[in-house]
């Protein structure tokens, strides 16, 4: 696999690919003659021939012989389903694996033979489920290389009454899948499908967007065009990514419908395929969308187009009635009863001002969009008088709760010895009785005087007690100064 991807843009990898499956095509005829023998069974020899022709075929779809392809796809085809006849259980389905797998190749011939139908299968092949991703992109590089040959009759495009010169090759493949888009919609047998023909055709959206976008900033025209203020005729190369940027955020808002709609019905089903939807995310998907529907009104060359506004502003209004009520929902299960009803009440006036919108608009959902208003309505009003009765009963279950609670205080026994409450941490073995330790409070600075009368102070005298101890010397000190001579000199 790694050496055919390398040889689509190599074409010294091409040739040793070919001289690789050459090498191959005569491995697998030497296995077919010795399968051939007696020694092997039926089985063994049809399995052997299959090999061989499967083999040759791939040879030949490489080199562009349609024709010789062809042929040997059937014929290996032919054999695998008569030994799925043969068999049952596990093995039949290995047969029928290897028919299914050698289909598109088959038609894909049939095609550059001449049947212009094959594309239209090689879709709907694309869109079966149970597929290995190795096998999906070969279907992918399939449909890209009819897709190519289709694209180079496209020249143009006609939009919002302009003709668009289209010259991009990328961007002229995407207009020409975008032609099938709504067939494979319509094959599309459940929604994980339909969100898979979303995902792919906003991917090759993007990349087509992003083509325009490089060439914008190499046209000096279309430069000029972006950084000038005062604006002027858009150019073709811009007006053609405002196309594609219209066409990516319609489709976004078509796609986050329908996963809008596959989750109300996830929540109403019922058994195990009910799953609990939370209001906040779709309000989440509105919220989106009406970002969608602004970012359009912003792109160059649709300020002057008022139908357009006039379409965006009216779907605007109807999808702020929608993300309003999922929000009034999400506070009323938070038990927000004011918040609920005031977005209620503005679920109303959107309602109202949409559906005023929609007189002046003739777009094709106009109908089923009035509809879901006029039920989105009826809903509303019988949900502000359940909001209200509830917002009554939980007031009154409120009452009845205080009544039996105590209120523990934090304030100690000394500051509230004036109320009675039933705190039963007096009790305890560290009772709340005063503050401990106690703060501190402030009191009056020293006065200064007192240091300065410190100076001035009299003490009384104390020389008559120095004069007494001086004279109370007593014998022991005549002992002394007699013996150590300290007597008088």
């Amino acid at each position: 696999m790694q050496l055919k991807s390398e040889a689509n843009t190599e074409h010294r990898k091409r040739f040793h690919m070919i001289n690789r499956m050459k090498k191959a095509v005569q491995h697998a005829d030497h296995l077919a003659v010795l399968c051939g023998s007696e020694k092997c069974d039926p089985r063994t020899k049809l399995e052997a021939c299959a090999y061989a022709d499967a083999m040759k075929a791939g040879l030949h779809f490489v080199q562009e012989k349609w024709k010789t392809a062809m042929e040997l796809y059937y014929s290996a085809s032919t054999i695998y389903t008569k030994l799925a006849g043969a068999f049952v259980d596990e093995i039949k389905e290995i047969y029928l694996q290897r028919v299914a797998d050698l289909a598109p190749n088959i038609r894909y011939c049939e095609y550059n033979i001449g049947d212009e139908s094959a594309i239209k299968d090689l879709r709907a092949m694309r869109l079966k489920g149970g597929l290995q991703d190795e096998w999906i992109s070969s279907l992918d590089e399939l449909i890209e290389k009819t897709q190519e040959r289709q694209a180079a009759t496209l020249s143009e495009v006609t939009w919002r009454g302009r003709t668009i010169p289209v010259k991009n090759e990328k961007v002229r493949v995407f207009l020409m899948g975008l032609k099938e888009f709504d067939t494979q919609l319509e094959q599309a047998e459940d929604v994980e499908l339909k969100l898979s023909v979303y995902e792919t055709l906003l991917k090759e959206l993007i990349d087509a967007q992003q083509s325009v976008k490089e060439e914008n900033k190499e046209d000096p025209v279309s430069l000029l065009f972006l950084l000038s203020v005062d604006g002027g005729r858009v150019p073709n190369t811009v007006f053609l990514h405002s196309y594609l940027a219209y066409l990516r955020q319609t489709n976004t808002v078509q796609r986050n419908l329908l996963l809008i709609s596959s989750l109300l019905r996830a929540a109403v089903a019922k058994g195990e395929n009910r799953k609990v939807t939370k209001p906040q995310d779709l309000a989440r998907l509105y919220d989106i969308i009406i970002q969608n529907l602004t970012e359009i009104l912003s792109l160059p060359g649709l300020q002057d187009d008022p139908v357009l506004i006039r379409d965006i502003q009216a779907e605007t209004l109807c999808y702020k009635a929608f993300r309003c009520f999922y929000i009034g929902r999400t506070c009323e299960g938070a038990k927000r009863w004011k918040e609920a009803l005031a977005l209620y009440e503005q679920v109303l006036v959107y309602a109202k001002e949409s559906q005023k919108a929609y007189e002046n608009v003739n777009t094709p959902g106009k109908e089923k969009e009035i509809r879901a208003l006029k039920d989105l309505v009826k809903e509303v009003d019988g949900l502000k008088y359940s909001c209200h009765a509830s917002s009554i009963l939980d007031m009154e279950d409120l009452s009845d709760q205080f009544t039996h609670v105590s209120v523990k205080s934090n304030k100690p026994l000394e500051e509230r010895l004036h109320l009675y409450q039933e705190d039963s941490s007096l009790a305890t073995k560290k009772p709340n009785f005063t503050h401990f330790p106690p703060d501190f409070q402030p009191i009056a600075c020293k006065p200064l005087f007192f240091d300065v009368a410190l100076s001035l102070a009299d003490y009384p005298s104390l020389e008559d007690k120095l004069d007494q101890k001086k004279q109370g010397g007593g014998i022991s000190s005549f002992v002394k100064g007699w013996l150590w001579g300290g007597g008088k000199k």
